[in-house]
């Protein structure tokens, strides 16, 4: 599932205990980040024992379940039994029925406890970071454990009821102008009830930790894209004639945004606690919708090591997967700093927000034809030029205006520079 995998969660189990299943069969399906994935039989047999349930994470390595091979797949396999120079073949041997574990493999990130008086075990830190629920909050939900201890039962209930203490805060009793959150009965009205699939859900809480762990700060530029767009026009036929790919304006983009982000190398990093670690590979994720509607971050990986050729190949079989849902883990893996195309759904501008543990996110907008000023050899005239929105939101915590300005800049300059005499 990807060598960057350790870690991952059960998301159900498709063959019950004492069911018999043929080979290919799916037995169980798995979570890793925003992937799942299907585990298929290895051969046809029966399922004696599961050793996890669903929702449980499981480490790389960890039998997930017994299964007995079939008489059919044991006599097969005696066939082909080697045996050493000084053995003869034990012809009336009985053969001792093994059973054979499957294994699976997913991905894992660390949490630190700041409170030492509550007890949290591996399995509920583990839930809580995928969950982004802190520490604090976890202290909130009901325990039904021995001596007053979490259970991860009465974490996923607490997260089926809407985590209802989320956002709760502490209040001295004694204080009577300390903040209350109020107790608001929402009219909710009347209407289809969609519950969200686990997609969203993991979304709807990446977004939710983002806006709460970095302060956005926006920063728009507009930029002058004629260059860029005549030249992709005239040249993507012969462009797909001579390497068999489509170049749409997203390896462009990469491109363009790969080179800014080497200028300004501080705009790709993340924070650590009181520590800013500066990446040393450039990562450019595609913010991607799904068929589904929901979004998903494939990633070119050493975008600025790659030429347009490399960058188109990379783009477009990353949309090929994303649309026929095939991504895998190491896809989506190791981005450091994300581009989100608004403006392929009609939109002017937006603002993003920021793809933890990144520290800035692009927002390109619709490239649309208007009448400009422009300065040429006879003075100031007035053209038909294709202009584009660019609105780059960044962590105020390390990215200060200064910085963030001038790096969007620079993306737009790269831009309006475009070489329209390149050759592909």
């Amino acid at each position: 599932m990807g060598e960057s995998i350790t870690e991952g969660t059960i998301i159900n189990w498709l063959i019950a205990e004492g069911d018999s299943f043929d080979e290919g069969d799916i037995i169980l399906e798995v979570a890793t980040d925003k992937v799942d994935n299907e585990v298929p039989a290895p051969a046809a047999g029966t399922l004696i024992k599961t050793m996890f349930q669903a929702k449980d994470v499981v480490p790389v390595g960890e039998v997930m379940a017994i299964l007995e091979v079939s008489e059919e797949v044991k006599s097969s396999n005696k066939k082909n039994v080697v045996k050493s120079d000084n053995e003869e073949p034990q012809k009336n041997k009985k053969e001792v029925k093994r059973p054979k574990p499957v294994q699976a493999a997913l991905s894992s990130t660390s949490f630190s406890t700041s409170n030492s008086n509550t007890f949290f075990s591996p399995l509920i830190i583990k839930i809580a970071k995928e969950h982004h629920i802190s520490f604090e909050e976890l202290a909130r939900i009901p325990a039904t454990g021995n001596e007053g201890r979490l259970r991860k039962s009465d974490v996923f209930q607490y997260i089926d009821e809407g985590r209802p203490y989320k956002f709760a805060q502490p209040v001295a009793e004694k204080d009577p102008t300390a903040y209350r959150i109020p107790q608001l009965n929402f009219d909710k009205g009347k209407g289809k009830v969609i519950e969200m699939d686990r997609m969203r859900q993991m979304i709807a809480d990446h977004m939710v930790y983002s806006k709460h762990t970095s302060p956005h700060v926006t920063a728009y530029v507009e930029a002058d894209m004629t260059n860029m767009v005549n030249w992709r026009n005239a040249n993507k036929g012969s462009f797909q004639e001579k390497h068999g790919e489509r170049l749409t304006f997203t390896p462009l983009f990469v491109e363009a945004v790969a080179k800014a982000v080497k200028d300004f190398p501080n705009i790709n990093a993340s924070v650590d606690g009181n520590n800013i670690i500066v990446k040393e590979d450039i990562n450019i994720g595609m913010a991607t919708a799904l068929p589904s509607g929901n979004l998903i971050v494939p990633v070119v990986k050493n975008a600025d090591t790659k030429n347009l050729e490399e960058i188109a190949s990379n783009v477009n079989e990353l949309a090929g997967k994303a649309r026929e849902n095939k991504l895998a883990g190491d896809d989506i893996k190791g981005s450091t700093f994300t581009i989100s195309n608004v403006g392929t759904f009609g939109s002017v501008m937006g603002t993003p927000i920021i793809n933890q543990p990144e520290v800035a996110i692009l927002a390109l907008g619709i490239i649309k034809k208007r009448p400009e000023v422009i300065t040429t050899e006879k003075g100031d005239e007035i053209a038909i030029r294709s202009m584009m929105y660019l609105s780059l939101s960044f962590d105020h915590r390390v990215v200060d205006g200064f910085l963030g300005g001038s790096f969007v800049r620079r993306v737009a300059d790269y831009f309006e520079q475009f070489d329209t005499n390149r050759t592909i």
